[in-house]
């Protein structure tokens, strides 16, 4: 039937998770600790022992994607993707349209699988919003350098990592006063503005006080 090498095969997942890193245990909510000194200090509404997060060990996914003849064996993307960019992409890989009355979130990466040189802006936008054992509004951006993270609900969560020196995000630097620092976190904030705004998000009038 030759079914073998007709069909698209993805394996991926719908995050990632932590076994130890930063001190934490399980993916966003982090509820397993590992080592108190972990822990930034407990609020109302996120009490001891737990650790709502953004780490890029909780986002970060393996994905593999298998099509003969149209995918190169062995081939791999240095790119960031999200989750969201599977939509428009499995709609192109299957020929459909995609809806014309309704916003779509991601982008199509067919190109990029395809090995095609196509511009990508590896940004990438996340968030987090828990009221399961913690209650939390986390919105982070990422770049290839920097992370920012706003916790909206709770204050003295916010986090900033310079990723290209601290990939295990262990050295907070949201309090930092030199000025790059500060920079990065102003222009940061605002893209997560801009996408909170984009995306109607109901967190943003909490947002919008900081």
């Amino acid at each position: 039937m030759g079914l073998h090498d007709n069909t698209v095969v993805i394996f991926s997942s719908d995050h990632g998770y932590n076994m130890g890193h930063n001190g934490i245990w399980h993916k966003g909510n982090g509820h397993w600790v590992l080592k108190r000194e972990a822990l930034p200090p407990a609020t109302k509404n996120i009490p001891r022992g737990q650790r709502p997060n953004l780490f890029d060990n909780a986002l970060r996914v393996p994905t593999s994607v298998r099509w003969p003849g149209k995918i190169k064996a062995g081939s791999v993307l240095p790119h960031t993707i999200s989750t969201v960019d599977w939509f428009p992409t499995l709609v192109q890989i299957a020929k459909g349209q995609l809806p014309k009355d309704q916003p779509v979130r991601g982008r199509n990466f067919l190109p990029l699988l395809f090995g095609k040189s196509v511009e990508w802006d590896n940004d990438f936008y996340a968030e987090y919003s828990t009221k399961h054992q913690s209650r939390t509004h986390m919105r982070g951006w990422r770049t290839p350098k920097w992370k920012l993270v706003r916790d909206f609900l709770n204050e003295g969560r916010d986090e900033l990592y310079d990723l290209s020196k601290d990939p295990e995000e262990t050295n907070n630097l949201i309090n930092s006063e030199k000025s790059d620092h500060q920079n990065i976190i102003r222009e940061l904030h605002s893209k997560i503005l801009a996408k909170m705004k984009e995306l109607k998000d109901p967190a943003l009038e909490l947002a919008r006080k900081r």
